[in-house]
């Protein structure tokens, strides 16, 4: 798909947090491939040995990743009686994990988020 470029224009942008692998983008952009990969160990007593957390022990981090059924490419005349792309006043409270706030033209968009939350809670009173 050949994009003609245009201009962005955005009049005012507030982001309170951009978090991990993700982006702003004001702009036509190519191809956009954000990895996260997050591996939370949570205990009610904070005892860590230090070799914990290898990604290599847990399938989530490895398993292929599902691809969506691809359609046929579409057919299309777009006429941009406009050069420009123009945004108001936009405010993001967030962006995180593999994600991005775009303005403008991207040809392709890979992201990928992977997390595995490990809870180790007591199951009754500790003994006296």
């Amino acid at each position: 798909m050949a994009c003609i470029p245009r201009t962005s224009v955005v009049r005012s942008l507030k982001v309170n947090d951009v978090g991990y692998a993700s982006t702003v983008f004001i702009g036509d952009l190519v191809d956009f491939s954000p990895v996260t990969y997050v591996f939370a160990v949570q205990r009610e007593i904070p005892v860590f040995y230090g070799d914990e957390g290898h990604l290599s022990a847990y399938p989530v981090y490895s398993a292929p990743l599902p691809i969506g059924r691809q359609e046929p490419a579409a057919q299309m005349d777009v006429t941009n009686t406009c050069p420009f792309i123009c945004a108001g006043d936009v405010r993001v409270i967030a962006i995180s994990s593999a994600s991005m706030v775009q303005f403008g033209s991207v040809r392709s968009i890979r992201a990928d988020t992977r997390v595995k939350n490990i809870r180790q809670l007591l199951r009754g009173l500790p003994p006296k």
